[in-house]
């Protein structure tokens, strides 16, 4: 039985068509399980993950910075005036 669309090319394939009218293909060429599972885009069962982040985003590691040391003095300029408001009344 045809697929609706062709694996191979993306054309519209008539209900009980042997082959693609676009390109060609048919259930031994292009029509098997596995032309259909390559249409899909999918990585391989080898795809290397670190290897394919390293080519995208380069090399270098992009390291968290940590807060500011002023946020740091804000934060705790806060606190101090909280707990003096705390105790005042």
């Amino acid at each position: 039985m045809a697929p609706e669309i062709c694996p191979n090319c993306g054309a519209e394939v008539p209900l009980k068509a042997k082959a693609c009218p676009q390109c060609g293909s048919d259930q031994i060429t292009g029509w098997s399980d596995d032309a259909k599972n390559d249409a899909l885009g999918l990585p391989d069962e080898n795809f290397d993950y670190d290897e394919y982040v390293e080519r995208e985003f380069g090399g270098k590691r992009i390291k968290p910075r940590g807060l500011n040391w002023f946020w740091w003095l804000v934060a705790v300029l806060l606190l101090i005036a909280i707990v003096f408001v705390c105790v005042r009344w």
